[in-house]
């Protein structure tokens, strides 16, 4: 699909949204390894780098998405991308809370943003099979 004068604004809020959660991951890894270093325990440290690697990696993921969007069939590419969007909201945002002692009962959104980053990766696979 051509990346055409119609796909433009969904482009640019895509770049822009990768772009944002890259700068969001990288303060929060700054924040845990300098803020946080004191104050939490090594397991809740681990997780905190565990959300902080997954959150970095799927705002990568949209950017790569955004860049290979005119080879892709983009209802499957769109898909993908609230798909990984959805995952790092739910994945690392549970992490970043359980690390900051909420509830362990949140720790059960974990495994549907798992399972939303799974689908998103699956969608970007289907989308570059499709184009």
């Amino acid at each position: 699909m051509d990346a055409g004068p119609e796909t433009e604004p969904l482009l640019r809020g895509l770049i822009a949204v990768g772009a944002l959660l890259a700068a969001l991951a990288v303060v929060l890894g700054a924040f845990g390894a300098h803020g946080l270093e004191q104050r939490l325990s090594e397991r809740a440290l681990t997780t905190w780098h565990t959300a902080v690697q997954y959150h970095f990696i799927h705002a990568l993921a949209l950017l790569l998405l955004a860049a290979l969007w005119s080879h892709l069939a983009s209802a499957w590419a769109l898909a993908s991308a609230v798909a990984l969007v959805v995952g790092v909201l739910l994945f690392s945002g549970s992490l970043y809370a359980l690390a900051l002692g909420a509830p362990r009962v949140l720790g059960a959104v974990a495994p549907l943003g798992g399972t939303a980053f799974i689908l998103g990766w699956i969608g970007l696979a289907i989308a570059a099979s499709r184009a």
